[in-house]
């Protein structure tokens, strides 16, 4: 990291490196969960969650990237080993168990809210401490709110379909 990059964090920058390490954690494991539902999810509906599921998938892994290049950026490593994602998650996994679209929905809902919350707190930590990290995070937040949405969206026209 250049000094002067290093120089306007305006808080603990390993603190902050391990914050974004977690964040780095959840999004790896957050691209994977979407990823395998798309592959395994059944149901009325399949299609149009496999189609926001994959999209989703891959904002994530967009996401790892930006998280990744930040913590470099701030002369700290992203975590190396898929093995160590688990101890360092906020969010953690929570592998498919039953393929119906409404818990694959309801699974997915739970981990953007989940993401929502580690980045309205990554937020609060970096505002006016760290510029960089703040805009970094809240591109992410408007992503993962995004995303909520969508699919809060599909399960309400799953509901009315169901009626």
């Amino acid at each position: 990291m250049g000094t002067r990059g290093r120089s306007i964090i305006g808080m603990d920058v390993d603190e902050l490196i391990s914050l974004l390490n977690k964040a780095f954690a959840d999004e790896w494991l957050a691209y994977y969960q979407y990823w395998i539902g798309a592959k395994v999810v059944s149901g009325p509906m399949k299609d149009a969650l496999i189609t926001e599921l994959l999209e989703h998938a891959a904002d994530e892994l967009r996401h790892a990237d930006m998280v990744a290049e930040r913590i470099l950026q701030l002369g700290g490593t992203p975590l190396l080993e898929p093995k160590e994602w688990y101890d360092h998650t906020n969010c953690g996994y929570n592998a498919p168990r039953d393929f119906h679209i409404k818990k694959i929905l309801k699974q997915n809902i739970e981990g953007e809210q989940c993401a929502i919350d580690v980045y309205s707190k990554l937020l609060k930590i970096t505002r006016d401490k760290d510029p960089v990290t703040y805009n970094m995070a809240l591109q992410i937040l408007q992503d993962e709110v995004e995303h909520e949405e969508d699919l809060q969206a599909l399960e309400e026209d799953l509901a009315d379909m169901l009626a």
